[in-house]
């Protein structure tokens, strides 16, 4: 039964104008990896928020770190971090679960910092799958590498900017993509890109991606990088001059890089699954094909 007296506790006044807080996604992933002596195996393993990490069974292949977002995606203020490393000698691949969705925002970015290092003699492969940027998404991505000694680093990332087969109109996108590779302290790679606006006008002319709304950045960073461009260049040129995707590399001072553009992500995960399987001599991680 209610008390009447109580009644004039209640507000009465006009309801508050200030819009409700958003929930917002956090989540850190770290994982790293050691060898002891006979195999890579897991050393650490930190999960935090929406960010987990699984570790498949594998077999004659190196150990796979696996990320998932159980978020489902990003968006305006959300924030991810993913940590990987291998200790020298070691071996291992980092991936992720499906292709990133960044979504619709109503204010701010989200945001994914990725921290990778590889100690002396390490190998880290990073190939996470594609993000795919839906209409008015903000996502803001940043790369940290640190390589020691004669570590390997093998990293691909990849962007699909709309779905063409939903016919998706984007008006607008807001997409950075920072990279850093240090080897001892040094710089050795730094690389940025930058869309905020509508995709087809600032990808449309010659001098960006003449129209590409599918893209990926290659890297792989060791001593003999440069003793394996001729690979490189009879892969890419084995998609034809009138193939859809489009590619270049080069490589320099230890650094092999490799840019592809296609009108579409399906376009471009197939000449990536194709190109990266027969550059590293291996098969992706069978997330890839799930």
């Amino acid at each position: 039964m209610f008390d009447a007296d109580s009644l004039h506790e209640i507000s009465t006044g006009p309801a508050s104008a200030a819009q409700p807080v958003m929930q917002r996604a956090r989540g850190i992933a770290r994982v790293s990896f050691k060898h002891d002596g006979l195999k890579t195996c897991l050393d650490d393993l930190y999960q935090s928020g929406c960010a987990k990490v699984r570790l498949p069974k594998v077999y004659d292949t190196p150990p796979v770190a696996v990320i998932i977002n159980t978020a489902g995606g990003i968006t305006g203020g959300d924030r991810l971090s993913y940590e990987a490393s291998v200790a020298p000698g070691g071996h291992a691949i980092a991936t992720t679960q499906t292709a990133e969705r960044a979504y619709r925002r109503v204010e701010g970015h989200g945001q994914v910092a990725t921290r990778l290092t590889a100690g002396n003699g390490a190998t880290l492969e990073w190939l996470p799958q594609e993000a795919i940027l839906f209409n008015a998404s903000a996502l803001h991505r940043s790369m940290q590498v640190d390589l020691e000694g004669n570590a390997r680093l093998i990293a691909v990332e990849s962007v699909v900017i709309g779905r063409k087969a939903m016919e998706e109109t984007m008006e607008t996108v807001e997409f950075q993509d920072r990279w850093r590779i240090r080897r001892d302290g040094k710089l050795i790679f730094a690389d940025d890109a930058r869309v905020h606006g509508t995709p087809a006008d600032i990808l449309g002319g010659p001098a960006t991606l003449s129209g590409s709304m599918a893209f990926a950045t290659f890297v792989d960073c060791a001593a003999e990088a440069g003793d394996r461009i001729k690979l490189a260049r009879t892969l890419l040129q084995s998609f034809g001059p009138g193939a859809q995707v489009r590619a270049a590399t080069s490589a320099w001072n230890g650094v092999l890089t490799a840019r592809f553009a296609a009108p579409d992500g399906r376009s471009l995960r197939s000449a990536l699954i194709h190109f990266l399987e027969t550059y590293r001599s291996a098969a992706l991680p069978r997330v890839w094909s799930c």
